[in-house]
This record gives structure tokens, C-alpha cells and sequence, in this order.
């Protein structure tokens, strides 16, 4: 039956940065195991208006996070939203589908396009008009989602209503006289919902979905789901790692703050007020864990007005939104030139003074608490930039609690030498003295919060295309950076506040030799090599303008029954990539890390690599009716087929999705999604290698 369709198109949000550690490339990528995704929520209604017409109405909620892409964004551009009529008598649409809601324009350089998205909620109407004085419509609109690492395939939402016309006297010119009316009563008109399903059981119904000859008979379609589950929880799960490391990111800022000019010193004197204020050693002993904790009180409630003002969804569109990117690129500049003596960040001394005042007014616990205020007050020059740089990184990790779990670190590394300088008194005598030294800590990580700010600036760069932070132009930077940080460790440079009669110690060497060997190590990127220890950070490898080597990735299969086939023939594991041609996080996997030579080579060579596309609108032969939790559904394209497949045999619906299968359609491993870490997607596939020749051998 011939279809009339009205094209929408949509856009995946760009991927940006995950949480960034404060020193020099020491940083772990967490890959994030995908699965079944249910952001997006419709309910959808026919509202008769005047005039016989009416506007078919699919209204979306849609989860913080995610975006739903908007209408009419060119042929060029990701995969389309389409709305599709199945059957509609008495009833026909009138123009395009339009949107309600705040739409949100960017540029995005992998499509070089304007693409334009909603989040939150979005209404997507359709006008139509009624021509008999009964009417059946059978339609559905299909979408597209995409969070920062994750897209969903092509989604239909269903629209069936029959009923009676509000327009039965005024049938439409070029019609047919009516017939009679029926005297049965119409459908009642309530909203249905169709959205993709958040769970599959072994137990569901499973089509073949393939040709008799194909291997299907081999149970290749069978699920997976609970072994995939296995594999996958063979490690801690992905959450409590992106806590604890944002934990220990909140250490190690607390840990550098510590030894600044603006709160070492401060340590050893107010650790003797505690013990010579009070004769009984014990009393004082608790009156300085209660100022540790106090601190630690203070800067977690701080994580948490971060997160009551901004809100979870909020921080993470600030942090991937390319204004705010370039507001960070500037305040991390600025903090820079702070630490490099240009000038110093500080609160109103009246603030300090006044609560200072305070605390000596009063006594017991609220005494101490406004004690460890001030402290945060007066240190505030050195800390804020960190503690700013701290938040900004944490932001990117979307989740409600990072802020406090990160300011919970910095807070605990703070409270620490209080807590153990007042346990264990005579340690003062052997603590570092205040000096030079703690200058040069501000000012290599001035140079640090430098670096990070062109990675902020790369982000708002590839948003709008401008071309100015390409790869090698970011790496030039970098080299400039991280080669002037070791000749300021070894003295060769000087800022404002250092001390001219200062040598180079020890400590300062080494990490010299630590910064210049990193300067040297990114030479090769500007001829293309790959520099896996800072893939997460350099744009893509596709912005390169020159590389001497180009490394490509090809999937030999498109079909999974054929891909399968040929896996057996040879003797060889399977990868499974579950992609669409309008997955921007699919192609920036491919550019960042299919492009890498070892891992091209083991994809080319070791497996036989099938490229699964979910938004391809080829239609299949005929189409196939299918139950799926308990609702009816109709698979139209080829797209549909392994959007389905996807689901059912492996419970996940986003892309990217990669999954390596034995010859019998087993997994071999757990699954990964985006994750732009090359060593670690290598070690997936070396593992997917060695368990598959464990298995040949038993």
C-alpha cells in the first residue's frame, strides 16, 4: 500500500569531554555498557479544530540528558524523523509537521550543518482534514534521540483512531457522496503510547526475520541478554567508578590546594591555637576534628547548592553547550594568569574580618564552624581556581550528586593535616616550611588549568566550525604549554612572585623531565600518529589536515545472517556494530579510534566486522508484523530489522553498541559503547580474541 510521508530530520548532540583530571595526562576513561534506554515519553491525541480539520497531536516529555531532534534539517543531514501514514480514509494530512517548543540551534561540524534539537518537552502536530463523515487513521511519527553518548535508532510512535467525522454535513469538494452512517458508537479517543520497550525476557516470541536458507535455524537470533548481563558485571559497574573517580579528581585538588601560599601556612597556626587554648590535650584534640570536619561540612554544602542552583541536566548542557565552553576556556584562563602572579582572585576582606569577628564572639561547635569559614574565605585566591576547575569537570558527568562527591574530596584532603596534626602534635616540627616552593606549585598548576582551557575551546570550536583548534593547531599549543611548564621547573623561566635565589631541587627535576618528555611525545601527532595517552582530550583525528599515514576501517558485511555465514567459513570471532548513518557518535568512534593502526588492523584481519545500521530506510521484501512486549509492531525497513534485532537479542537500542559474538552468536565479552579510549577498546578486542580461542579449543 502506497504511503504518504512528511520528512522531519534529526540531529545527535556532539560528544564532548568526560571529567578531567588536574595533572598531566593521568587520566582514566570509564567505557559506559550500554542498554535499554527509555528517554523519551508520548502521548498522543486527535483534537478536532474548526472548519472540519484537526491536528493529529504526539506530545513528548523528554529526559534530562536527552534531546529530540527538530523538522526540516536538509538532506545532508543525520538520520530523518518521518511522520508516515499507513492507512488514513475520510482523513488526510494537510502540510508539514510542525513543532512546539524551545528549540535549540547548533552547528555541528560532522554533518557541517545548523541542527536543531529539544530538550525537555517538545509537541510535534500534525494538521489534517476530514473528507467523510467517518474516518480510520492508521499513522505513527517516527524520531530520534541522542544523549552525549548514546543515540536511540529510529522510533516509531502509533496512532490508531477510527471514529465519526465533526465535519459529517460538510463532506470535502472532489469527494464521493458519503454512505450512510454507521449507528455504532466511535472509539473513544484516548492517548496511546509506543515507545521503545525498557525490558526483553528470554521468554519473548522471536521472529527469524531472515531468509529459510540463512542461518537462522542456528538460533542466531536466540537472546543473549542474560550472558551479555554476566560478561558485563564481571567488573564494578559504571556509576560507582565515575563516583570514585570523581572522589579521588576531589582529592587530588585538595591535595595541590594544600600546598598553596594561601593555606599552608595557615595549617601549623591553627593547629597550635587548638593546643594551646586548651590545657587538656584531649579537648583539643576534638576541637581540631571538629574544624576538619567543619571544612569538610563547608565545601560539601557547596557541591550541593551547585547542584540545587543548576540542577543535574543543567550543569551537563552548560558543560557541553559551545557559549558556556567558551566561558570556561575564559575563566580557566584567567585562573591561569592568577596563578602566574598577574594578579590575585579574592573575596572582600570585610566578608573575612566579619565572620572572623564572629567566631571569636562566640563559643563551642558554632565558634569552630565560623573558624574553618574564614579559612575557606581567606583561601579563596588559591582554591577557587581549583575548586572552580574541580566543578567544570565534574559538570560533564550529568549526574546529580558529582558536584558534592567532588567537593567531598577536596574537603576531606583539606581536613586531613589538621586532623593529623593535632593527633600527632610533634609532626609540625618536621612539616615543610612556608617558601618558595609553594609558588611554583601555583604556578604549574597555572600552567595546567591552561592546557584544559584549549580543551574547552576545542569543544565550542567543533561546535560551530570554525577551524581554528584543529588537531595539530591544539597539540602545537599543548607542546608550547606542557615544554614551557618543564623549563619554568627547571628555572629557566620566571613570574612576578618567584624567588630569584630559588634553585631547582630534586622534586622540581623530575617532574621537568615529566613535562618536556610529554612536550616531546606529542611531536608525532602533528603527522598524524594517534597519541592514545590524550585521545580523550585532542580534537578528532578527521580535523588533521596532514597525516602521513591514513589507517581506515571497513565493515566487509551489512547483513547479519551473511556476516555470520562467513565468520564460520572462516574461522574467525564476529564484531557486531550497531550504528546508524546519523549516529555522530558512531563516526567520532570511527575517527578516533577505528582510525588507530593496531586497532584497523585487528578489526581487518582478526574478525569479520558487520556494520549493522539502524536508521537504514531500505525496504525489506515484505513487511513483518512482530510482538513485542505484549504490543503489536511492524518492521517496514532494513533499519527496523537490526533495530530489532538489537533488542531483543542483546537488550540494548542505542548506538554506538559493539558486541563480539562466537560463530554461534554467543557473546565473548561484554558490550561497550562510546568510548573514545583506544588502549582500552584494544584490550576489548584482544579479549573477545583470546576467549574465542579458549573456546575453539574446549
Amino acid at each position: 500500500m502506497p504511503t504518504h510521508s512528511i520528512h522531519l530530520l534529526h540531529h545527535p548532540k556532539t560528544i564532548h569531554p568526560r571529567s578531567i583530571l588536574l595533572f598531566i595526562a593521568l587520566t582514566m576513561a570509564i567505557g559506559s555498557w550500554a542498554q535499554m534506554a527509555d528517554p523519551v515519553h508520548f502521548s498522543q491525541m486527535l483534537k478536532p479544530t474548526a472548519n472540519g480539520e484537526g491536528e493529529i497531536i504526539f506530545k513528548c516529555t523528554i529526559d534530562p540528558g536527552w534531546h529530540v531532534y527538530s523538522t526540516n534539517l536538509g538532506n545532508d543531514g543525520p538520520i530523518e524523523a518521518t511522520f508516515h501514514v499507513v492507512k488514513m480514509d475520510g482523513i488526510e494530512p494537510v502540510g508539514a509537521l510542525r513543532t512546539e517548543g524551545k528549540e535549540i540551534k547548533k552547528f555541528d561540524k560532522m554533518f557541517g550543518m545548523d541542527l536543531r534539537y529539544f530538550e525537555n518537552a517538545v509537541t510535534f502536530v500534525q494538521k489534517v482534514k476530514f473528507t467523510k463523515p467517518e474516518y480510520t487513521a492508521d499513522c505513527y511519527l517516527e524520531y530520534g534521540a541522542c544523549n552525549d553518548e548514546m543515540c536511540l535508532p529510529p522510533t516509531e510512535v502509533n496512532f490508531k483512531q477510527q471514529g465519526k467525522s465533526p465535519s459529517i454535513s460538510l463532506p470535502a469538494p472532489d469527494t464521493p457522496t458519503p454512505p450512510t452512517p454507521s449507528t455504532e458508537s466511535s472509539s473513544p479517543e484516548e492517548p496511546t503510547t509506543d515507545t521503545v520497550p525498557s525490558v526483553v525476557t528470554m521468554s519473548q516470541q522471536i521472529e527469524p526475520l531472515a531468509q529459510a536458507d540463512s542461518l537462522a535455524s542456528q538460533d542466531l537470533w536466540t537472546p543473549v541478554i542474560d550472558e551479555l548481563a554476566t560478561l558485563n558485571g564481571q567488573g564494578t559497574s559504571e556509576r560507582g567508578l565515575s563516583w570514585w573517580m570523581i572522589l579521588l579528581e576531589g582529592l587530588l585538588g585538595g591535595f595541590l590546594a594544600l600546598f598553596t601560599p594561601c593555606v599552608w601556612p595557615i595549617i601549623p597556626m591553627t593547629v597550635s591555637f587548638f593546643l594551646k587554648r586548651n590545657k587538656e590535650r584531649g579537648k583539643a584534640i576534638r576541637e581540631a576534628l571538629t574544624y576538619g570536619l567543619s571544612i569538610i561540612v563547608i565545601y560539601v554544602l557547596l557541591g550541593l547548592a551547585v547542584t540545587l542552583l543548576f540542577g543535574a541536566s543543567a550543569l551537563n548542557a552548560l558543560a557541553t553547550n559551545a557559549v558556556f565552553n567558551i566561558f570556561f576556556c575564559l575563566l580557566l584562563v584567567v585562573f591561569a594568569a592568577s596563578f602566574f602572579g598577574a594578579f590575585e582572585i579574592t573575596l572582600p576582606s570585610s566578608w573575612s574580618n566579619k565572620v572572623d569577628q564572629k567566631s571569636e564572639k562566640t563559643t563551642g561547635l558554632l565558634s569552630i564552624f565560623l573558624m574553618a569559614f574564614t579559612l575557606a574565605l581567606v583561601s579563596f585566591s588559591c582554591t577557587g581556581p581549583i575548586i572552580g576547575f574541580l566543578l567544570v569537570a565534574v559538570s560533564t558527568q550529568g549526574s546529580i550528586i558529582a558536584p558534592t562527591i567532588g567537593m567531598l574530596g577536596f574537603a576531606i584532603a583539606l581536613a586531613i593535616p589538621f586532623t593529623l596534626f593535632a593527633l600527632f602534635p610533634s609532626w609540625l616540627k618536621s612539616a615543610p616550611k612556608s617558601g618558595g616552593w609553594m609558588n611554583v606549585v601555583k604556578v604549574t598548576l597555572g600552567f595546567i588549568e591552561l592546557a584544559f582551557a584549549l580543551k574547552f575551546l576545542s569543544v565550542a570550536d567543533l561546535a560551530y566550525g570554525w577551524h581554528i583548534l584543529d588537531r595539530e593547531v591544539f597539540l602545537s599549543l599543548w607542546i608550547v604549554i606542557f615544554g614551557l611548564l618543564g623549563a619554568y621547573l627547571l628555572g629557566w623561566l620566571k613570574f612576578p612572585h618567584d624567588d630569584e635565589s630559588h634553585r631547582t631541587n630534586v622534586t622540581q627535576f623530575f617532574l621537568a623531565l615529566a613535562s618536556l618528555a610529554f612536550a616531546i611525545y606529542m611531536i608525532p601527532g602533528l603527522w598524524g600518529a594517534p597519541l592514545k595517552a590524550i585521545s580523550a582530550f585532542a580534537p578528532p583525528m578527521n580535523t588533521q589536515d596532514f597525516q602521513l599515514q591514513k589507517t581506515t576501517t571497513e565493515a566487509r558485511f551489512k547483513n547479519y545472517e551473511q556476516g555470520m555465514a562467513a565468520a564460520r567459513a572462516e574461522g574467525k570471532p564476529v564484531m557486531i556494530d550497531f550504528t546508524g548513518f546519523g549516529c555522530v557518535n558512531c563516526r567520532k568512534m570511527e575517527a578516533a579510534v577505528w582510525s588507530d593502526a593496531q586497532v584497523a588492523d585487528i578489526l581487518n584481519n582478526r574478525y569479520v566486522l558487520i556494520s549493522l545500521y539502524v536508521d537504514d530506510k531500505s525496504p525489506l521484501e515484505q513487511p513483518i508484523e512482530i510482538e513485542e512486549n505484549g504490543q503489536t509492531r511492524t518492521l517496514r525497513t532494513i533499519g527496523d530489522q537490526w533495530s530489532y534485532l538489537q533488542r531483543v537479542k542483546f537488550g540494548a537500542n542505542a548506538q554506538p553498541f559493539y558486541v563480539i559474538l562466537d560463530n554461534d552468536g554467543h557473546p565473548l565479552a561484554g558490550s561497550r559503547s562510546y568510548d573514545e579510549n583506544v588502549q582500552d577498546y584494544i584490550s576489548f578486542l584482544q579479549g573477545g580474541i583470546n576467549q574465542y580461542n579458549d573456546r575453539k579449543k574446549r
